[in-house]
């Protein structure tokens, strides 16, 4: 499409400045680009309105993104028809360069989010075994954040070093100051810190999507991970916020890191004189009542014993944490219900004696010693 094709519209309108017709026409150029575009989305949506969902889906999310495609070549159109000056069409075409790069890197991230959306859902996490479903959407999403952080700086560098004048103030830092770049590299390391260690989860996965975990003494849920860091849901709904990089430098507890199942705990005091055995087949016929349970581990244990209680460990396993901390709170209902109901006297108790410095004396006998007459 050249400037002939134009010529009656820059005719019609030549009392007007050249800039005033060029903006004028780039106006009804996107008017009819927005109204191409809405009416083959709408034959495209219609054409799959019974049949491939995910290609309804990737256009329903492609929207914005194909629009932009559309007008930017009615636009490249437009510039290159316009009877501009050189210097007023180089304007123009360093704005379209840099729309081309922004669209360009728009469309790899659009694509990233796509391929990793249909990848992650062949799985589901909402089920009691999901360790392989946990594993592969947590890869998938470090991996995500980690390629859409990199192609926004690549498309961010792209742009600023499409401008001479940025090329030349670039270089000219490097050249003249390299202190400056030391600063930058220094400022920036967080950044990059957390964009290795994403990397580092990524593939070496200490951690993932629902995960158990105890950090700084607080217990919870892997809730999400994104490209700087991690939220942990608390038992109590807190939000723990903990940078990516905590996890490759400081050592934490994750609770299921090769099984979905979990040991739950209980811990209970009681006296001396508790009956061990029957408390552990008297656990046995609680979890059996209970859903919430396995059927793999259930037991009693004697962990410590001090100078006036021994401490009583219960066990007990869960498919899933959430399960687990449902489970573990009613065993120990039951458990402390059994004690008081059964075994009062096996409750903590402190025992006491008093001793009577003077001892009764009657009148046979001297300092409590009964006289035999011998």
């Amino acid at each position: 499409m050249s400037e002939r094709q134009f010529a009656p519209f820059y005719e019609a309108f030549g009392w007007m400045p050249v800039w005033s017709t060029t903006v004028l026409l780039l106006t009804l150029a996107l008017a009819a680009a927005v109204a191409i575009h809405w009416i083959a989305l709408r034959l495209l949506t219609a054409a799959f309105s019974r049949r491939a969902v995910y290609v309804q889906t990737v256009l329903r999310r492609t929207r914005m993104l194909t629009r932009a495609v559309v007008v930017f070549v009615f636009a490249t159109f437009v510039v290159q028809a316009a009877p501009l000056a050189a210097r007023d069409l180089s304007i123009l075409s360093a704005i379209l360069t840099v729309c081309l790069i922004i669209i360009v890197g728009w469309t790899a991230m659009m694509a990233t989010h796509i391929a990793s959306d249909v990848y992650v859902s062949r799985f589901r996490i909402d089920v009691a075994d999901n360790l392989l479903a946990r594993k592969h959407v947590t890869q998938i999403r470090i991996l995500r954040r980690v390629a859409i952080t990199l192609i926004a700086m690549l498309t961010t560098g792209t742009v600023l070093m499409s401008f001479e004048s940025v090329q030349q103030y670039g270089v000219s830092i490097f050249a003249s100051a390299g202190a400056a770049g030391l600063v930058l590299g220094f400022a920036a390391r967080p950044v990059l810190e957390n964009l290795i260690a994403g990397i580092q989860i990524a593939v070496t996965q200490p951690i993932r999507i629902d995960d158990a975990v105890v950090i700084e003494g607080e217990w919870g849920w892997i809730e999400e991970i994104t490209g700087t860091y991690v939220v942990i849901r608390i038992w109590d709904w807190r939000r723990l916020i903990v940078p990516l990089s905590y996890f490759i430098q400081n050592p934490f507890t994750n609770w299921t890191r090769e099984s979905a199942s979990i040991i739950g705990t209980v811990f209970l005091h009681a006296d001396y004189t508790l009956p061990v055995d029957e408390m552990r087949g008297h656990l046995i016929k609680i979890v059996r009542e209970l859903p919430l349970w396995d059927g793999n581990v259930a037991n009693v244990q004697v962990t410590d014993a001090t100078a006036r209680t021994i401490e009583i460990r219960a066990l007990v396993s869960a498919r899933t944490s959430s399960q687990a901390w449902d489970l573990r709170c009613e065993v120990r209902e039951k458990l402390v219900a059994y004690l008081r109901e059964m075994h009062p006297e096996s409750l903590p108790q402190v025992r006491s004696a008093s001793m009577n410095p003077t001892l009764e004396r009657d009148e046979d006998g001297i300092d409590g010693i009964v006289a035999d007459g011998h």
